[in-house]
């Protein structure tokens, strides 16, 4: 057998194969995925200390409002593209959003004083709810992937906020 028909042979009876089989065995587990970007509906963040998130944002109503340098309460609407949802949603996915337990921390009196994050992301079929406790003394990996997703939306929110505000 020639050395081409050899390569022609090899890739028959192992390539095409074992490509078919990831198609087939894949396909299905991605097209059920539970969070898909096609299925977005909102994201809602709401930040702040003690008991009372003071700042927040809101995608369906684009209202978005915070607490400055200067303690005065600003309000806003601020309206995601289509751009920044998918990047948040890709971020979500590669950190593993979707993995995490509903709560990193716990309530505790030190927390008053404490930050706290509130992160929810809604779809079709399911949704996602995180509150993140900033004194999280657990598994440091599972702080910093949180921290790191809510440094993603606070920076697409600030990109978001200097678009509209041209």
């Amino acid at each position: 057998m020639s050395s081409r028909g050899k390569k022609i042979f090899l890739a028959l009876t192992i390539v095409v194969p074992f490509i078919i089989y990831c198609v087939i065995y894949y396909r299905p587990i991605l097209k059920n995925a539970p969070f898909r970007k096609a299925d977005f509906v909102s994201m809602q963040y709401k930040w702040g200390v003690k008991d009372t998130l003071e700042n927040e944002y809101n995608s369906v109503d684009g209202k978005y409002q915070y607490v400055n340098s200067r303690d005065s309460l600003i309000s806003k609407k601020v309206f995601l593209k289509n751009d920044d949802i998918l990047y948040l949603h890709s971020k979500a996915n590669e950190i593993g959003l979707w993995n995490f337990p509903d709560t990193i921390g716990v309530k505790s009196a030190k927390s008053m004083s404490i930050p706290r994050y509130d992160i929810t992301f809604n779809y079709k079929e399911k949704s996602k709810h995180v509150v993140i406790y900033g004194d999280f003394d657990g598994n440091p990996k599972l702080l910093d992937a949180a921290m790191q997703m809510r440094k993603v939306i606070e920076e697409t929110l600030n990109q978001a906020e200097k678009r509209s505000g041209k």
